[in-house]
């Protein structure tokens, strides 16, 4: 048996609820499954929407190299903090959040859950 490798910032992870996984290098934004995503892009522009929420569980954010600064909304409140490399920040579901760069290029580990999100357009 050979097991697969590949290059987490041109592909993503899906490990689905039932134990299975797959390797995807398809471009554009993560698929949904019913699971778990893995990725680690490098970013050179920002997320082409207005923010994001997770209804079916927390994200993981953990920044590699760059710098980047992570929005939340808290009721009608919106937050900030940067997030500089080495530091991770856990989403929670249902919350509505957005990456924006501080420095090109970034690149960013997500952990995001599924199947269910929205985007809010630009």
């Amino acid at each position: 048996m050979t097991l697969p490798i590949f290059d987490l910032a041109t592909a993503t992870a899906a490990l689905f609820r039932d134990g299975a996984s797959d390797v995807t290098t398809a471009s554009g934004p993560p698929r949904r499954i019913d699971g778990l995503v893995v990725g680690m892009p490098i970013l050179t522009r920002n997320p082409p929407h207005n923010g994001e929420m997770h209804p079916d569980g927390d994200e993981l954010l953990y920044l590699v190299s760059g710098s980047v600064e992570v929005w939340y909304e808290d009721g009608d409140t919106e937050h900030s903090f940067p997030l500089r490399p080495g530091e991770a920040c856990i989403v929670p579901k249902g919350i509505w959040h957005k990456v924006r760069l501080l420095e090109t290029p970034s690149q960013l580990l997500h952990v995001t859950p599924g199947p269910g999100g929205e985007h809010r357009p630009l």
